[in-house]
């Protein structure tokens, strides 16, 4: 799990490996290869890592037809769930979320793990947020599901989930039952405005989405918005936080803290073994993306 004990590991196998790449669509506006590309340049590492155009249809024939030379990759919206089928094991936070994010070649096999956890509990607590107790979580999808474990991980207790197809949040119902939280699941087309108290919103939507219900201003002011959105950005749901200065965790933190726990699953086959100079590659990855200016 993410709060596992940290282990320090650095040694590089399969050294032929050095092919690397994020799949997803669309995938143009994505910060990956700068984030990863400076990672491996700060370590030392003569590896590439593009960017590519990948449908659930076309996932399949792409998976099969990577050469030796492959090591691993990201996975986005909306191959999280797609790439379960092909793959040979999953580590325990894939497993609970039925989430991937991240695929290592390693051999002849390819297993599956999921770093967005890390990426949404890293987010919070680098934005002063280390307890949780009610939560909202906006989307029913896997990113949604790891929010609901980000969201344990933080001690939440109840959690009340805004979905247009409630029918279809099968997978998120049962990670809850699992992880002992209490959850309700609402239709958007339920409510027009939402009122609970809240510690903490997380919205799972992209970007472009228009969120059918609005928050009330004692909501905004008080809760804190995640939002896993990065680009464009500030998304209409922030800047209806900003407007109340209310506290936002923006969804580029997400994306680098869960990058840097996939760069350690690509050196080390390992997501809690600590990078040789860990804070100089974390530094290097946001700086590659004008974060800490």
């Amino acid at each position: 799990m993410p709060g596992a004990r940290k282990r320090t590991v650095q040694t590089v196998t399969e050294p032929l490996r050095t092919r690397l790449g994020v799949l997803g669509s669309p995938i143009v506006h994505s910060k990956s290869p700068a984030l990863h590309q400076a990672a491996f340049r700060t370590l030392g590492l003569p590896w590439t890592y593009d960017a590519y155009d990948i449908t659930g249809e076309t996932l399949p024939q792409f998976i099969s037809s990577r050469s030796d030379d492959w090591r691993g990759l990201s996975l986005t919206m909306p191959l999280k769930r797609a790439i379960i089928p092909m793959l040979h094991s999953l580590d325990p936070v894939a497993e609970l979320t039925g989430a991937v994010n991240t695929l290592l070649f390693s051999g002849t096999r390819r297993l599956g793990f999921n770093t967005d956890v890390y990426g949404i509990t890293q987010g919070f607590e680098r934005h002063g947020v280390t307890a949780l107790r009610e939560v909202i979580v906006l989307g029913g999808g896997a990113t949604a599901t790891s929010a609901l474990v980000a969201a344990s991980l933080l001690g939440a207790e109840h959690v009340v989930v805004y979905v247009r197809s409630p029918e279809k949040t099968g997978t998120l119902v049962d990670v809850a039952s699992q992880l002992g939280l209490a959850v309700e699941v609402h239709g958007f087309s339920d409510v027009s405005t939402v009122t609970e108290r809240a510690d903490a919103v997380i919205s799972s939507l992209p970007p472009q989405a228009i969120v059918p219900v609005t928050f009330t201003k004692e909501l905004r002011s008080s809760a804190t918005l995640f939002d896993v959105a990065y680009d464009p950005w500030p998304t209409p749901l922030a800047a209806s936080w900003q407007a109340v200065q209310g506290r936002v965790v923006p969804g580029i933190d997400m994306l680098v803290n869960q990058a840097l726990v996939q760069v350690r699953v690509f050196l080390t086959g390992d997501p809690v073994a600590e990078l040789p100079d860990e804070a100089a590659v974390l530094r290097a990855m946001r700086g590659a993306i004008g974060l800490d200016r």
